[in-house]
């Protein structure tokens, strides 16, 4: 009975981070900022619930993605300051914190270490580099033609971190340790997670994309909740 009700419990928190997700990307959608500010960070506070309910923090892997939801946390909070006052002054913060989020991530999807195929590992790698690089590239030439020299060493740095946090998500389809299902919930929400901090970027430093708030916080939220969800599979 307990057991029985611990599920129906978790049900209905994974029920709520999607709730306050799409209630986030309405507020978006609509410009009601006062809803925005209140429906993005509980969706993170609802996730660090469902995961603590649904995996606890028992082992490496479970703490690491705590806190990455943390970090996370921290930086939609920057984000949303930066947003409100027009300003750059805290999006280096956020850019950090997502950054840490991302270390964490990726010491959480290597713990233990695997073990796939060295073949395997270079061929994705290896893709991963050049595309990351051709999008960076184009990055870069906005944030120069911004006059925003300062900032082009976070973004190479973090567009690095990003990058090995994606290839460690998508080696887990090719590990023994990490079933089908929670493999490939972990790798579609690393994918997603990528594209929402390209359209981000996209959107800030290049030019500004049609609907691009709302699918950088679709992109996002999905990410991290399949990301979440695979862990604790």
């Amino acid at each position: 009975l307990i057991k029985a009700k611990q599920t129906m419990l978790t049900s209905l928190l994974f029920i709520a981070v999607l709730s306050a997700a799409v209630a986030d990307w309405v507020a978006v959608a609509k410009g009601r900022k006062k809803i925005e500010y209140i429906a993005k960070p509980i969706t993170m506070v609802l996730l660090f619930g469902y995961l603590a309910l649904a995996g606890g923090f028992g082992e490496t892997p479970l703490i690491c993605f705590g806190l990455g939801i943390f970090f996370s946390l921290a930086g939609d909070i920057f984000l949303m300051v930066s947003y409100a006052h027009f300003s750059n002054r805290w999006f280096l913060p956020g850019l950090a914190s997502f950054l840490l989020a991302h270390v964490t991530y990726i010491i959480g999807l290597n713990t233990p270490l695997g073990k796939p195929s060295p073949l395997w590992s270079i061929s994705i790698a290896l893709v991963l580099a050049i595309a990351a690089w051709r999008v960076l590239r184009r990055i870069l030439a906005g944030v120069r033609e911004k006059e925003l020299q300062r900032m082009i060493v976070p973004v190479v740095a973090y567009g690095t971190v990003i990058t090995l946090m994606l290839l460690s998500a998508i080696l887990t389809l090719c590990r023994l340790d990490w079933n089908t299902s929670a493999s490939g919930l972990v790798s579609l929400g690393a994918i997603l997670f990528y594209f929402s901090d390209i359209i981000l970027a996209w959107n800030k430093f290049v030019k500004p994309i049609r609907n691009g708030r709302v699918m950088n916080m679709a992109a996002y939220h999905l990410g991290q909740i399949a990301m979440i969800a695979g862990v604790v599979l």
